[in-house]
């Protein structure tokens, strides 16, 4: 089997390298592919960057200008070779170290999708960001009759074949809300397990805002009455 590690990076200098050693280091028990989505960073993510093209596991894809994590993300899934794919953010606020009971309950055909869930792993939240969560997720469970716990997590792990034939509208943080409420109306269970988050202040570079969680909302209610699978 193979793992294909999906990282869209936006202005992440001070992480993005560190984050890529990480990914490549952890030990899955497969081999592995990084795909490295750069959003038209402005901060010497690309200077970075270009010290990893030379690598065999590593794809760098560069756009000529910021279109979105979502649209980073699809592109990254567009060139995934692996049976099974990851999103990774680059920021250091979830683990790669994580990756092995994320995969073992896909490796073992238990399960198609797996989400690291903050929450079930006793994460802290500022207000604003866990009124927002749970209003997300209050919908997604009441539209779609699911029992999730965090469906805006980072780490969603899934067998490719799933995905390759959505059709994604979402090129901004909603895709997160986007990917899993499509998985859900397709009938298709997640599994759950908690994983460690070590969320960044707005002053650290967080980049999400009022307006992606409105989007989310708006993506949970129109998808499941209208939404294209």
């Amino acid at each position: 089997m193979k793992l294909s590690v999906i990282i869209p990076v936006y202005n992440e200098a001070n992480t993005i390298l560190e984050i890529i050693s990480r990914v490549r280091n952890v030990q899955v028990g497969m081999e592995k592919e990084i795909i490295v989505v750069d959003g038209a960073s402005s901060d010497g993510t690309r200077d970075r960057l270009k010290r990893e093209e030379g690598s065999p596991d590593t794809k760098i894809i560069y756009e000529d200008r910021r279109e979105g994590k979502g649209a980073a993300v699809r592109k990254g899934l567009a060139a995934a070779t692996g049976d099974i794919s990851l999103i990774q953010d680059a920021d250091l606020e979830v683990s790669p170290e994580e990756y092995p009971d994320l995969l073992k309950h896909i490796v073992s055909g238990e399960t198609d999708v797996v989400f690291g869930s903050r929450f079930l792993g006793g994460a802290k939240f500022r207000a604003a960001s866990l009124f927002a969560n749970k209003v997300i997720l209050f919908l997604a469970n009441l539209l779609y009759g699911t029992r999730l716990t965090d469906i805006l997590t980072c780490y969603k792990v899934f067998r490719t074949s799933l995905v390759k034939d959505m059709r994604f509208e979402c090129r901004g943080f909603d895709f997160d809300s986007e990917l899993a409420v499509k998985l859900l109306k397709r009938g298709i269970r997640i599994m759950e397990i908690p994983i460690s988050y070590v969320p960044r202040t707005y002053g650290e570079g967080k980049k999400i805002n009022w307006k992606d969680g409105f989007r989310s909302v708006h993506v949970v209610i129109r998808n499941r009455f209208n939404g294209a699978l």
